[in-house]
């Protein structure tokens, strides 16, 4: 998954919960700045950073062994 893609699906979750950006950073401790970075796909966010937006939203961060393409 892309930086890019990250972005849309924490902006997605965050507009399906009605949260405003201002109020999603502050719930998550981080800046309006990095937060309006991280949707745009903008920023290179750290695992801690995004952990705390998936726990604010209700999401996880999972990490898969990738199947062999055949």
């Amino acid at each position: 998954m892309s930086v890019l893609e990250i972005g849309e699906q924490i902006k997605a979750r965050r507009k399906t919960l009605r949260i405003t950006q201002p109020d999603l950073a502050e719930m998550a401790e981080i800046s309006v700045n990095t937060l309006y970075k991280i949707e745009r796909g903008q920023a290179n966010p750290t695992i801690e950073i995004l952990n705390k937006i998936a726990n604010v939203l209700g999401m996880e961060i999972k990490l898969e062994v990738k199947q062999p393409k055949l």
